[in-house]
């Protein structure tokens, strides 16, 4: 059976990363807290070294690894996120990183990877396609992978993000985080049980990403090989450990299209003062289209990177004006 973190694996990956991750704040806004009838509280992981939530996973796992792990450097597969983290945290430790990057990736976290100092290697688009090229470069390479989000130290460094969150804003009755893969949620989900088994937590993903959504439904983990978002960081299927715990600990998944994504991604811009991906903005599109209740409710909501592609934003943002 494939072994799963506990939360005391998220405190000790908090102790391990502390001295190369930000304590990212939390925002709050008076006049949405009005609007919406609740109490949010937004964890900005767009503050986060290298810009996502993902450098958390990344400095666990390689600051995790033994002499001669460490040795053979370190590989992964990434839309972009990821790999800009791993590339930071190997970089930090002063081993090599490669990192298999598909065609249809942001050329902004693209070149995010290459400046931290990755080699990056093309394939095709696709999740079949990343797999196999990673498996030829460890091949070639011996590095150890560091999976993008099925991995137990990935798993628990995510988990960090949630208890910053819970130290910082106190308890809450909902905690809403995005789904790609499910590193993010699945670590968040199992240190916020942990503190108030109570809390509610959602996931939210893309309708067309939407393997997390179905497997909810079906009640197995689903695969999704091709999918159609412009969230380009959830547009990975759910891995197994990532499912085991979502199927454990959380209890609602909801969809938003995509331009609910972007009308989201506007008012976080706009009302917080705040530059969100279309990823981060997610969780926030599934409460303002009013799929998730919350009235009456102290909610927390994880956005979970900023690194946007500004060349993008005026057709995005101007399509939905």
């Amino acid at each position: 059976m494939t072994e799963l973190p506990t939360e005391a694996d998220v405190f000790a990956a908090a102790a391990r990363i502390a001295p190369f991750v930000q304590r990212t704040p939390v925002l709050t806004s008076r006049g949405m807290d009005e609007e919406l009838g609740a109490r949010f509280f937004f964890k900005c992981e767009n503050f986060q070294a290298s810009g996502a939530f993902k450098a958390r996973g990344a400095f666990n796992a390689v600051m995790a690894l033994d002499a001669a792990g460490a040795a053979r450097g370190v590989a992964t597969h990434s839309s972009g996120n990821h790999g800009a983290a791993l590339a930071l945290a190997a970089a930090r430790r002063g081993i090599p990183a490669w990192v298999v990057v598909p065609t249809d990736a942001s050329g902004f976290k693209r070149a995010a990877i290459t400046r931290y100092g990755a080699h990056v290697v093309d394939c095709a688009p696709g999740l079949a396609n990343r797999e196999a090229r990673l498996a030829a470069l460890v091949d070639e390479t011996g590095a150890t992978v560091v999976h993008p989000y099925d991995d137990f130290h990935v798993i628990a460094g995510q988990g960090t993000a949630a208890l910053e969150l819970l130290e910082q804003a106190g308890p809450l009755d909902v905690l809403l985080v995005p789904v790609g893969g499910g590193g993010l949620v699945s670590g968040c989900a199992l240190a916020a049980r942990a503190i108030y088994p109570k809390i509610r937590i959602i996931a939210a993903e893309p309708r067309g990403a939407d393997d997390c959504w179905q497997s909810m439904q079906t009640g197995e983990r689903v695969r999704l090989e091709q999918v159609h978002t412009l969230a380009d960081g959830l547009r990975a299927s759910i891995g197994v450990r990532n499912w085991a715990l979502i199927s454990q600990h959380v209890d609602e998944v909801v969809r938003v299209s995509d331009e609910e994504i972007v009308a989201a991604m506007r008012v976080a811009w706009e009302r917080l003062k705040v530059v969100i991906e279309p990823s981060s903005a997610v969780p926030l599109a599934a409460v303002l289209t009013g799929r998730v209740p919350v009235a009456g409710r102290r909610a927390g909501m994880i956005f979970s990177g900023g690194n946007v592609d500004l060349e993008a934003l005026p057709g995005l943002f101007g399509a939905s004006a």
